[in-house]
């Protein structure tokens, strides 16, 4: 069962349902040129808010390789920032340090759902990899489903070739169901990971 906060700023009951750590495993299914990479990893997602109109979010993952494979590897970690796509406006914080130019009015039901296009709100989503890799993340979430697309990537000058990206993720019996397609190391955009991740 699901539990949902009565706290949020409105303009987060959208996205109430992703709060709280999510644990569990998925598959690597990936071929780069002559080299298929393959196995299972663990996996841990952290939604949370402090307040603030966004969700914060982390997330780490671990190879555990193919079956009887010793040693987990780190693959990846990473944090970032999800929130519904709207105009900034002058009593909004920002850019850097500076702070709103005008008092911001409290945000009602009627406010956000006034986001709301036909085919659900549409969001963004920053991400920070460890490797150095950023991404912008564009797209919807309408319900139990969200599906995003980069909108930009951007990599450090030794970082290895990724160009796009795209996730969705649904929650399915109590479960949070999630799949990345990637377009990496020379290859068009198509599947890489897939997982299914219970509430801690």
């Amino acid at each position: 069962m699901i539990e949902l906060p009565t706290d949020l700023p409105a303009e987060l009951a959208p996205l109430s349902w992703l709060l709280g750590v999510w644990e569990g495993t998925g598959v690597i299914e990936y071929t780069a040129g002559n080299h298929r990479f393959q196995g299972e990893f663990s996996h841990r997602v952290s939604f949370s808010h402090d307040g603030g109109p966004f969700l914060n979010y982390a997330a780490s993952a671990s190879f555990l390789g193919l079956e009887g494979d010793d040693e987990p590897i780190a693959l990846l970690s990473e944090t970032g920032f999800w929130r519904l796509a709207r105009p900034r406006q002058a009593s909004d914080p920002g850019p850097a340090l500076l702070p709103p130019a005008e008092t911001a009015p409290a945000r009602t039901v009627d406010d956000v759902e006034a986001l709301r296009t036909d085919d659900g709100f549409p969001i963004e989503v920053s991400v920070a990899h460890s490797d150095g890799t950023l991404e912008l993340y564009l797209g919807r979430i309408a319900g139990p489903r969200i599906d995003i697309a980069t909108d930009a990537v951007v990599r450090a000058a030794g970082g290895k070739q990724y160009t796009a990206a795209s996730r969705m993720y649904g929650l399915v019996d109590a479960h949070l169901l999630w799949a990345w397609d990637i377009a990496a190391l020379g290859e068009n955009l198509k599947s890489h990971a897939s997982a299914r991740l219970a509430k801690v």
